[in-house]
């Protein structure tokens, strides 16, 4: 019997995705053992994202991991997986999507909520302009784990919070609160799903394939194809997602009073790449206006 051993992150989310891959690996008689690793991102909760390394700093000390041969492979969040990605390494698996949409939690009357708590440049732009007629609600930053969020919306620092609806599938939470319209609240780009990367050997792509699902590979690649085309990194408040084929992105103004949009049915990556170029034309001012505004290189 294979044995390969899987990093990953330590919270309660990344553990319960984790032990459902030792699970399906369990059912097809490969042996697996985790192990835990910290991240940039667990580590410092008290900046943005954008201001501690963007999007790649929940997945980067498990690709040295992997490379070093320490472990053999991680399970990660596929939204965390950055564009640009190191040679030795492949995404061997991409399970069925769970929901892929935001939730807004919260334990007061709707018309009570003056403060909602987001980490996101994405949500926190797609929360103004749904409030725009309501400037006495304010978008406050807030990181941490789901758990950790949770707790700071019921000792009372946050009237409500947007968390994934996903994160609260895996982890069996009841929580108050509603599916966000996907028509105001464009998900992130692979929201919803759970890769497992690995370094590129014939055995552990052997190992992984039979938890790959090809409806989802070939969405969330759609998603992942825009989104490198159209660049803006985490500082960008950009949603993109394509369920079976239909695709809709938008980028935002920070400040959720502009954006651009496009809507269409997407075939093939190849077709998603060209879109991704047309759409970063579109949305060029847009993306060079929020770098600027958070002090990031052009």
């Amino acid at each position: 019997m294979m044995s390969v051993k899987i990093g990953t992150r330590g919270s309660k989310l990344a553990l319960a995705q984790t032990n459902n891959v030792l699970g399906l690996l369990s059912k097809n008689d490969v042996a697996a053992e985790s192990e835990i690793i910290t991240t940039v991102g667990d580590a410092v909760l008290d900046r943005g994202l954008h201001q501690i390394g963007g999007q790649g700093v929940f997945v980067r000390e498990l690709d040295n991991a992997i490379l070093r041969g320490e472990i053999d492979a991680a399970v990660h969040s596929m939204k965390d997986i950055p564009a640009e990605r190191p040679d030795g390494l492949i995404t061997a698996a991409i399970l069925p999507r769970d929901p892929p949409w935001d939730f807004f939690v919260f334990n007061r009357p709707v018309d009570e909520i003056y403060s909602v708590g987001t980490s996101s440049t994405r949500r926190r732009a797609q929360l103004l302009r749904y409030y725009q007629c309501m400037p006495q609600v304010r978008v406050e930053p807030l990181r941490g784990n789901v758990d950790t969020r949770l707790s700071k919306l019921n000792d009372g620092l946050y009237d409500a919070i947007v968390l994934a609806e996903a994160g609260l599938v895996r982890l069996g939470y009841h929580v108050n609160g509603v599916r966000l319209p996907l028509d105001m609240f464009v998900p992130s780009p692979n929201q919803g799903t759970v890769a497992v990367v690995c370094r590129d050997t014939p055995e552990l792509l052997e190992a992984f394939a039979p938890l790959n699902d090809y409806r989802t590979t070939l969405d969330t690649g759609i998603e992942r194809a825009v989104m490198e085309q159209v660049g803006g990194g985490c500082f960008t408040p950009q949603g993109i997602f394509c369920q079976n084929g239909h695709l809709i992105a938008e980028v935002l103004s920070l400040d959720g009073t502009r954006g651009e949009r496009i809507t269409g049915t997407v075939g093939s990556i190849e077709e998603a790449r060209e879109i991704g170029v047309q759409f970063k034309e579109i949305a060029s001012d847009l993306i060079e206006e929020a770098r600027a505004a958070l002090g990031l290189k052009v």
